[in-house]
């Protein structure tokens, strides 16, 4: 891919705006400097500081400069607001380079389901939840009729299905015209239903295939010659800059070709990818998609770095529900029939079986799994649904006296299967090994599954998401991962299915086998190892030695990969805000008790919410959760007479959404919230849109539940201080995070709030420290009878 810039030029002709700030000029040096010597940099930078645009700058001066190996910048980010700064600042990029360079070229990725044409459009009989499965079968019969020994082309079934259209219209049926699948603003060249080959056999024989899919192989250049995939992207990427999802879409859709196919053949050719931490982290979709990425030319950058370990653990944790363990024995069983009925003499009732035994045998023989194995992990897996089954039930016997009575009284459970403030062998294996079940099957169930799988797809000759490969995986990962960083517990998510007996807790839970990386270091670290160099970057990252230590960047450090740090405070004007730790009794459940409870420790922090809530504008309220949100919330109704209280719950995007609109709208207002949900970062509150941001205690998780007891002890093995590296310094940021949302640009005017003494004062479980110095200077300790006179003072500044 050609650099597209003059050798001569540097960082200053990429970025965007006129002049840069002191802290972006030192940023994006020390992030060339850094990157070039093939390591990263650990920012934090306070709103404002510019942050994209420095690591847009640092990393398009890498790929455009001849004399790196950088051939792209690779964005990961956790909030959608983020990711639509990194396409604006892009956009700016380019809006702003010489004229005689060509356009940085950017692409975001989005899954299937956003970009597939018939999708979108709620066409073909595709859907959210059948898109991933039809896909694939489409593609598999697509390539099957013009593959090697396939009976067409290509450019035969894209021209069938236009060629419906033109019928259509000849015949003045269907409205007296043609009838195009229309998205993105563009109708496609195809008909909405999906198109079928007829090559002359009997009724019924027709195959269904996706006309986008063989547009997609007939623009891809003849195998053998030089060209790759980008040649099959109907439009010029170098020239068209930043391309979005709703680009990418549009401008496939007007070719007739497949939007997805499009983006991963522009994966490798674009300058700037942005995409998510699923991207980069998970297993299955590197495996399938974006592995192209992760190699030394790619600058990395990670966005919203603060939670690049809470999200990373979850992506490299494993399980299965006790749904899919059902399925992967139905699967087995399935496969195994036809050999066990040979064997008989016996025939299948009503044509049941959908592999034969020749089948079977034929992909036996070309694996090492033996039909005995099929059997073991089959009985395996039965044997593990009713273990699971009579611990479930144990555990609701225990804990849920009559639970069977009124099973929507249920909530979200955990079960652990050690105790998880000591590091041993989990419950499931010790059964397992008792009963007479050897390591072998944990060990091969995972080459089963891969076996099952391809029988079953061959004999349906249909592609779908089996579920044996899946458990075989989690079995194998369980039987391998040690018993301190990993933690094995079974979950319960409270769920409803009608079909489940009405005394069955399957009526009311989903179950879940789990397997936590409670350590996720090595993974992060590994990962991060395979890029060329990158930016690690948040406004919340402080403690440093914490950070490098839970992200593994001292596992670069050790490979000889600098690792440099960059702090840059709030440069805004100090007199545009008023920041206050207020002296309140700590608010922990010892103290305040159950929402609702009255005590004085309640009615300090109502009063204190009620004094905040009376600032003029919009006043932002985080609590611990959502429970102490309703009562924040009803407490401020009891007290606010003239401003209205607007409490978000725990609900979808769709509805928090309006919730945030109604909140900018109109005259001032205060919403509560739970500091576990999205309000509190990554919105923006820019403007006249947030007057004020008070945080209630401190958000440290709940530190009962048998998963963070885990995680603890295993930060405790792996750190020194498991409460304060799994708990707290998370906490802390969190906090600072919602206080964050005030002041936004240097017009903001606002005042944040940390109401509980452990900001304020020095003591065993004071989290004032974690504050960096800048902060801790500005947070400066007041009594809750002297917020009110700083409150006071300050609207008389700007009144």
């Amino acid at each position: 891919m050609s650099k597209g810039r003059m050798a001569d030029s540097n960082w200053r002709a990429v970025f965007g705006h006129e002049e840069p700030y002191d802290e972006q000029v030192d940023g994006i040096e020390t992030t060339l400097d850094t990157a070039r010597d093939g390591g990263f940099v650990a920012l934090e930078g306070a709103c404002g500081t510019g942050k994209t645009m420095i690591a847009l700058t640092a990393g398009i001066d890498l790929v455009r400069d001849p004399d790196t190996d950088y051939e792209r910048v690779f964005v990961l980010t956790s909030v959608k607001q983020q990711l639509r700064q990194f396409e604006d600042d892009l956009e700016t990029i380019n809006a702003n380079l010489p004229e005689e360079w060509n356009p940085v070229s950017g692409l975001t990725l989005v899954g299937k389901a956003d970009v597939c044409p018939y999708n979108r459009e709620g066409a073909g009989g595709i859907d959210d939840g059948n898109v991933y499965d039809r896909c694939e079968t489409l593609r598999d019969r697509t390539r099957d009729l013009t593959g090697e020994g396939g009976s067409t082309t290509a450019a035969n079934l894209a021209a069938r299905a236009r060629s419906q259209q033109i019928g259509l219209a000849d015949s003045g049926s269907k409205g007296n015209g043609a009838r195009f699948l229309e998205t993105a603003g563009e109708p496609a060249p195809y008909p909405p239903e999906l198109p079928e080959y007829d090559d002359g056999g009997p009724a019924g024989s027709e195959i269904e295939y996706c006309p986008f899919y063989a547009q997609y192989l007939e623009d891809l250049p003849e195998e053998g010659s030089d060209g790759d995939a980008s040649e099959a992207v109907p439009f010029d990427f170098t020239e068209t800059g930043l391309v979005t999802p709703e680009d990418l879409v549009s401008l496939s859709v007007k070719h007739g070709t497949c939007p997805h196919s499009v983006m991963g053949a522009l994966l490798g050719q674009t300058e700037v990818v942005i995409g998510n931490y699923y991207h980069a982290f998970d297993p299955t979709t590197t495996g399938a998609f974006t592995g192209a990425l992760l190699d030394d030319s790619t600058f990395v950058v990670c966005d919203e770095a603060h939670m690049l370990e809470p999200r990373v653990r979850d992506l490299v944790s494993e399980g299965v529900a006790d749904g899919t363990l059902r399925d992967a024995e139905t699967e087995l069983s399935r496969v195994i029939q036809p050999i066990k009925f040979e064997r008989e003499g016996r025939r299948a009732e009503g044509g049941s079986m959908t592999a034969d035994a020749d089948l079977v045998r034929a992909e036996l023989n070309e694996t090492d799994v033996s039909y005995d194995e099929l059997e073991q992990v089959r009985d395996f897996l039965r044997a593990l649904r009713e273990e699971l089954d009579r611990r479930v039930r144990a555990h609701l016997d225990r804990n849920d006296r009559g639970w069977q009575s009124d099973l929507t009284e249920l909530s979200d459970e955990e079960i652990p299967l050690r105790d998880p403030g000591v590091p041993g062998e989990d419950e499931i294996s010790e059964w397992a090994a008792r009963e007479g079940y050897s390591d072998a099957i944990w060990v091969r169930a995972e080459s089963v599954g891969a076996v099952v799988e391809r029988i079953l797809n061959e004999a349906e000759d249909e592609e779908k998401t089996r579920a044996s490969p899946a458990v075989g995986r989690v079995l194998g990962e369980w039987y391998r991962q040690n018993h301190t960083d990993y933690f094995r517990e079974i979950e319960l998510e409270r769920t409803w299915d009608e079909t489940e007996p009405a005394d069955s807790w399957r009526r009311a839970y989903t179950a879940r086998l789990a397997l936590h990386n409670c350590v996720p270091s090595d993974a992060i670290g590994s990962r991060l190892a395979t890029f060329g160099g990158g930016i690690l970057m948040s406004a919340t990252l402080e403690p440093m030695e914490a950070f490098t230590e839970v992200t593994g960047l001292e596992y670069l450090e050790s490979e000889g990969r600098p690792v440099v740090e960059r702090r840059y405070g709030l440069h805004f004007p100090e007199d545009n805000r008023e920041s206050f730790a207020v002296a309140a009794p700590k608010f922990t459940y010892d103290n305040r008790g159950r929402p609702g409870e009255e005590n004085p420790t309640r009615r300090q922090y109502a009063d204190a919410l009620a004094r905040i809530g009376r600032v003029p504008g919009n006043v932002l309220v985080g609590m611990p959760s959502y429970g102490e949100a309703e009562w924040a919330a009803g407490a401020l109704e009891d007290r606010l007479e003239s401003k209205p209280v607007l409490l978000d719950e725990s609900s979808g995007d769709d509805v928090t959404e309006s919730l945030k609109d109604e909140f900018f709208a109109g005259e001032g207002k205060v919403l509560v919230t739970s500091l576990r949900g999205t309000l509190t970062e990554g919105v923006d509150y820019s403007g006249d849109r947030l007057s004020a941001a008070v945080i209630c205690g401190v958000p440290i998780v709940n530190t009962s539940s048998p998963r963070t007891k885990a995680v603890r002890r295993a930060y405790d093995d792996e750190f020194g201080d498991g409460f304060a590296y799994a708990l707290t310094v998370p906490a802390v940021r969190k906090a600072r995070q919602a206080v964050g949302r005030v002041i936004r640009n240097p017009e903001d005017v606002g005042i944040r709030v940390l109401l509980d003494e452990r900001y304020a004062r020095e003591s065993w479980d004071s989290v004032r420290g974690y504050l960096p110095d800048g902060e801790r200077e500005e947070f400066q300790p007041v009594s809750p009878d002297m917020l009110a006179f700083g409150l006071e003072r300050f609207h008389e500044r700007f009144s």
